[in-house]
């Protein structure tokens, strides 16, 4: 009999990601609230991702955009939302699927989420030593706007702010 596994980080990214499509659904019908604001990151050369042939020019592996002031017919399906940002004073359609996103933050409350792309993940997990060695969902407050790239730096000031999986996995 094959044994079979719950891919629980499969699992766990989907959820996350379903926080993303939630969140931007609330701004989809009711606009940002306060001082909330995002910066989403994805993966350009994702399946599923449109945005203009300039923008992936620029970015050709990972773009960042934010959704802040001035952003237009925000539209958030099950697998995808669609949003017009002004690049260069020219408004331009992109849509971008969950799965592409990477990295989610929202600096006015402190709260960021990073993905690890479904590719660094091997299709067969043979040794304990190739789980540990995984990537996780991080779950975190960001330190600042300026060091939102930098959102783990700090891990133990931020320890309490952290959800790992470590203590889940296979010992």
């Amino acid at each position: 009999m094959a044994e079979s596994t719950i891919d629980y980080d499969a699992k766990v990214q989907q959820a996350l990601r379903q926080v993303v499509s939630n969140v931007l659904k609330d701004v989809e019908h009711d606009g940002l609230p306060g001082d909330h604001h995002f910066y989403i990151a994805f993966k350009t050369q994702a399946p599923g991702v449109d945005i203009p042939g300039h923008l992936i020019s620029r970015f050709p592996d990972e773009m960042t955009i934010v959704v802040q002031h001035k952003f237009w017919n925000l539209k958030v399906h099950e697998d995808y939302f669609e949003i017009m940002l002004s690049f260069n004073q020219a408004p331009e359609n992109l849509i971008i699927p969950f799965d592409a996103i990477v990295g989610f933050v929202d600096p006015s409350v402190q709260f960021a989420l990073q993905f690890h792309d479904a590719s660094d993940i091997p299709a067969d997990l043979d040794t304990e030593e190739e789980i540990d060695d995984l990537p996780e969902p991080i779950i975190e407050k960001a330190a600042t706007e300026e060091n939102v790239d930098n959102k783990a730096a700090d891990t133990d000031a931020n320890s309490d702010n952290i959800v790992a999986l470590d203590a889940f996995r296979r010992k």
